[in-house]
Protein backbone atom coordinates (compact mmCIF):
# COMPACT_ATOMS: atom_id res chain seq x y z
CA UNK A 1 0.00 0.00 0.00
CA UNK A 2 1.34 2.95 -0.95
CA UNK A 3 1.88 5.86 1.49
CA UNK A 4 1.42 9.08 -0.54
CA UNK A 5 -1.22 10.89 0.36
CA UNK A 6 -3.00 14.12 -0.86
CA UNK A 7 -2.14 17.65 0.76
CA UNK A 8 -3.44 21.31 -0.13
CA UNK A 9 -0.99 24.33 -0.93
CA UNK A 10 -1.86 27.34 0.78
CA UNK A 11 -0.89 30.85 -0.34
CA UNK A 12 1.18 32.60 1.90
CA UNK A 13 -0.19 35.80 0.30
CA UNK A 14 -4.27 35.64 0.25
CA UNK A 15 -4.57 32.26 2.30
CA UNK A 16 -6.18 30.58 -0.75
CA UNK A 17 -5.68 26.91 -1.30
CA UNK A 18 -4.79 26.99 -4.73
CA UNK A 19 -2.57 23.68 -5.13
CA UNK A 20 -3.08 19.84 -4.35
CA UNK A 21 0.18 18.00 -4.24
CA UNK A 22 1.49 14.18 -2.73
CA UNK A 23 3.59 13.53 -0.72
CA UNK A 24 5.17 10.40 1.14
CA UNK A 25 4.80 10.55 4.69
CA UNK A 26 7.30 7.87 5.89
CA UNK A 27 10.09 9.81 4.09
CA UNK A 28 9.12 13.49 4.23
CA UNK A 29 7.96 14.56 7.73
CA UNK A 30 8.11 18.28 7.85
CA UNK A 31 5.74 20.65 6.02
CA UNK A 32 6.08 21.36 2.34
CA UNK A 33 7.05 24.92 1.47
CA UNK A 34 6.90 25.85 -2.33
CA UNK A 35 7.42 28.86 -4.56
CA UNK A 36 4.26 28.95 -7.03
CA UNK A 37 2.32 31.00 -9.11
CA UNK A 38 -0.70 32.55 -7.40
CA UNK A 39 -3.29 33.53 -9.76
CA UNK A 40 -5.18 36.01 -7.23
CA UNK A 41 -1.96 37.59 -5.73
CA UNK A 42 -0.72 37.63 -9.48
CA UNK A 43 2.83 36.67 -8.86
CA UNK A 44 5.21 33.95 -7.41
CA UNK A 45 4.61 33.51 -3.24
CA UNK A 46 5.28 30.82 -1.07
CA UNK A 47 3.12 27.87 -0.55
CA UNK A 48 2.71 25.83 2.56
CA UNK A 49 0.64 23.17 3.17
CA UNK A 50 -2.58 23.32 5.03
CA UNK A 51 -4.16 21.29 7.21
CA UNK A 52 -7.15 18.98 5.73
Amino acid sequence: MSQDKLIKLQCTGCKRINYWSRKNKKKVERKIELKKHCKWCRKQVMHKEAKK
